[in-house]
C-alpha cells in the first residue's frame, strides 16, 4: 500500500530485513505516479538491509531530481559510498561525464577562472607601477585583489542556505560572472586604458587614466565575482565526485583542475605579450570582459542541476559542519595540510639575487613565471594519468625529498657552480621543477577534501577546507619577510657581492621546507585509510574541532584586517 522513490542497496550477511513503506492516500498515489512519470522514474520499494529495528525516519531515501541526472541523498542515514552500486547507473554516469552539453559549464568555469587569474596577475604586477603607484599602494592593490579569496566560506554557506530560483549553484555562478563582466565594462567605459610610448622609449600615461583607488575598487569587485563563481563550481564538483565509481575516484577533480591550470598557463604569457606590445591594459581588460558572457552564460543555461528540494536550516548545517570537523578523519589530515603549506617558506631575497647578481632581465623573470605555470599544468596531468594510483603519503614523501634536492641546487647557483650551464637555464631547472611537484601534490589534497564534505553542506564545507590551505599559504610571505632580518641579504649587500647571508638564508629555507616530512604520518595513505580514521580510538575530539575552526576564523579575520588596513592606511606595514 505504499512506496518510496528510489531504492537503497546494501550487501550484508544478516538475515533480518526491514522494509520501509510510506502509506499514501489514493490521491497522493496518483499525484506521485504522475510526477514520477514526468521525470522518467520507476517507483520501487525501498528495501534496507539491517539487523535492528531502525526507525523509518533515520533511513536514507534516494530521490531523483530534474532530468533524472543523478541522485541526491536527502537524509543522513547511509553514506553515498554505501548506497552506490559498484556499477553506476546511466544517470550517475551522465552526471560525471564532463563533456556532455549539460555538464560543460563545470570544466569551463574552471577554465575561465584560470584565464581570469592568468590575465589579471601580470597586469596588476606592472600597470599600477606605470600609473605611478607607490610601493605602499602596490601592496594595497595586491591585498585587495586577494581579499575575496579569504571569504570563500561565506560564498559557500550562502549558496547552501539561500537557493536562487530553486537552485543552489547556477544562480550564484551567473551572478558571479555577471559581476566580473560588468565591472570590467565599467572600467573600460569610465577611463582611458591606452598608453603611448615616445620615440625615446618613455611612457606617456593619458590624463584620464584610472586612479589607483578606482583600479583597486574595480579589481575588488572583479575578485568577488569570479571567486563566487569558483566556489559554486567547486561545490558542484564536490557533490558529483561522490557519484564516481570507486575505480575512477579523483578523475572528475583532476580534469577540472587541469582545465584551470591550462587557463593560467595560456593566459599569463598572452597578458604579458599584449601589455608589452604597445597595446597597454585596454585589450587585456576587454578580453576579461568578453570571456564570461561569450563562454559561460550559454553553458550555464544548459547546465542541469538538481533543484534544492530540501535545504538544511542554518543551525542544522552548522551542527553538521561541527560534527564533521570534530572527526579525526577531518582535523588530522587538515592539520597536515596547514602545517605542510605554512612550512613551504620561500627565500624572499631570491628574486633580488637573480636581478642584482645574475643580471636577469624582466623578460627572463617573466619566462621563469610562465615556465612555472606550464610545469604546474603538466603536474596535474601527471597525477591524473599516472600518479593517481599511488599512495597520498608516498607522493608527499617523495615530493618533499625532490623539493629538497631542487632547493639545494640554489646553493650551487649562489656559488656559481652551474656545470657549464648558463645561470638562466640552471635557475629554470631548480625553480620551475618545484612547480611540477606542486602540481602533482595539489590534487590528492583536493580529492581528500571532497570526501570530507557532509551531504547538503558541500559549498560551505569544501570552501572551509580550502581556506585552511589558503590561509597557510598567505602566512608564507610574512614568515619569509621576517627571515630577511636574520642575515644581511639587502640589495646593497648583493651589489657588493656579499653572498654569505644569501647562502645561509637558502640553507635555512630549504631545511624548513624539508621539515614537513616529519608530519607526513598525519596524512592518510588513501581513501580507505581516511575512512579507517573514523573508526579508530578517539575518532572524535571537540578540542581538535575547536582548534581547527579557531585557525580558520583567526586566519580569515587576520587576512580581512590586514586587507582593510592596507586600504585605509597604505604603507602601515612599512611604518611599523
Amino acid at each position: 500500500d505504499g512506496c518510496c522513490i528510489g531504492a537503497a542497496k546494501h550487501t550484508t550477511t544478516q538475515t533480518t530485513l526491514t522494509v520501509i513503506t510510506m502509506t499514501l492516500s489514493l490521491q497522493e498515489k496518483r499525484a506521485l505516479k504522475k510526477k514520477s512519470s514526468s521525470l522518467g522514474v520507476e517507483l520501487q520499494p525501498l528495501v534496507v538491509y539491517n539487523n535492528d529495528n531502525t526507525d523509518a525516519d533515520t533511513i536514507t531515501a534516494i530521490s531523483y531530481g530534474a532530468g533524472d541526472e543523478y541522485f541526491q541523498q536527502e537524509t543522513c542515514g547511509l553514506h553515498h559510498d554505501e548506497t552506490k552500486q559498484e556499477h553506476p547507473s546511466d544517470t550517475q554516469q551522465r552526471a560525471v561525464q564532463l563533456m556532455r552539453p549539460e555538464n560543460l559549464a563545470i570544466p569551463f568555469c574552471y577554465l575561465c577562472v584560470g584565464l581570469m587569474q592568468g590575465l589579471s596577475r601580470p597586469l596588476l604586477n606592472v600597470y599600477p607601477l606605470d600609473l605611478g603607484a607607490s610601493e605602499a599602494q602596490q601592496t594595497t592593490i595586491a591585498a585587495i585583489a586577494m581579499l575575496p579569496c579569504t571569504l570563500k566560506i561565506v560564498f559557500g554557506f550562502m549558496s547552501d542556505q539561500l537557493p536562487l530560483l530553486g537552485y543552489r549553484r547556477k544562480g550564484y555562478m551567473c551572478i558571479g560572472w555577471s559581476m566580473a563582466t560588468a565591472i570590467m565594462v565599467q572600467l573600460l567605459l569610465s577611463s582611458n586604458l591606452t598608453m603611448e610610448w615616445k620615440y625615446n622609449g618613455s611612457l606617456v600615461i593619458p590624463k584620464d587614466s584610472p586612479s589607483i583607488q578606482q583600479l583597486s575598487f574595480c579589481f575588488l569587485v572583479f575578485g568577488f565575482g569570479y571567486w563566487m563563481a569558483d566556489v559554486n563550481s567547486d561545490s558542484i564538483v564536490a557533490e558529483r565526485a561522490k557519484l564516481e565509481p570507486p575505480s575512477k575516484r579523483g578523475q572528475l577533480q583532476s580534469t577540472c583542475y587541469a582545465f584551470r591550470f591550462f587557463g593560467i598557463m595560456v593566459a599569463a604569457p598572452v597578458s604579458t605579450f599584449v601589455y608589452d606590445s604597445n597595446h597597454g591594459p585596454r585589450n587585456i581588460v576587454l578580453i576579461m570582459a568578453i570571456i564570461p558572457p561569450l563562454v559561460m552564460f550559454p553553458l550555464l543555461y544548459l547546465l542541469q542541476e538538481i533543484p534544492a528540494t530540501r535545504v538544511l536550516s542554518a543551525r542544522h548545517q552548522c551542527q553538521e559542519i561541527w560534527n564533521s570537523v570534530c572527526s579525526r578523519a577531518v582535523w588530522q589530515p587538515m592539520g597536515f595540510i596547514y602545517l605542510y603549506n605554512i612550512l613551504q617558506v620561500p627565500n624572499a631575497a631570491w628574486r633580488q639575487f637573480l636581478k642584482t647578481c645574475l643580471d636577469f632581465s624582466e623578460d627572463q623573470l617573466n619566462a621563469l613565471l610562465i615556465a612555472a605555470y606550464v610545469l604546474l599544468y603538466l603536474g596535474t596531468l601527471a597525477y591524473k594519468y599516472y600518479f593517481i594510483r599511488f599512495s597520498w603519503r608516498l607522493i608527499f614523501q617523495v615530493g618533499i625529498i625532490m623539493n629538497c634536492v631542487f632547493s639545494a641546487l640554489q646553493i650551487l647557483l649562489i656559488k656559481g657552480r652551474t656545470g657549464g650551464l648558463s645561470p638562466f637555464i640552471f635557475a629554470l631547472g631548480d625553480d620551475v621543477f618545484a612547480d611540477l611537484i606542486s602540481g602533482i601534490q595539489f590534487l590528492p589534497l583536493t580529492i581528500m577534501m571532497v570526501h570530507l564534505c557532509p551531504d547538503g553542506s558541500e559549498g560551505a564545507s569544501y570552501a572551509m577546507y580550502t581556506t585552511v590551505s589558503n590561509s597557510a599559504m598567505l602566512a608564507q610571505p610574512a614568515i619569509s619577510t621576517m627571515l630577511l632580518g636574520v642575515w644581511d641579504v639587502s640589495k646593497q649587500a648583493l651589489e657588493d657581492r656579499d653572498l654569505s647571508g644569501m647562502l645561509k638564508l637558502s640553507i635555512l629555507t630549504t631545511l624548513i621546507q624539508t621539515s614537513a616530512i616529519l608530519f607526513v604520518g598525519l596524512l592518510p595513505k588513501d581513501r580507505h585509510d581516511l575512512e579507517l580514521l573514523k573508526t579508530k580510538e578517539r575518532s572524535t575530539s571537540k578540542l581538535g574541532g575547536a582548534v581547527f575552526l579557531g585557525i580558520i576564523f583567526a586566519s580569515t579575520l587576520d587576512a580581512c584586517v590586514v586587507g582593510l588596513l592596507n586600504i585605509l592606511n597604505p604603507g602601515w606595514v612599512h611604518g611599523s
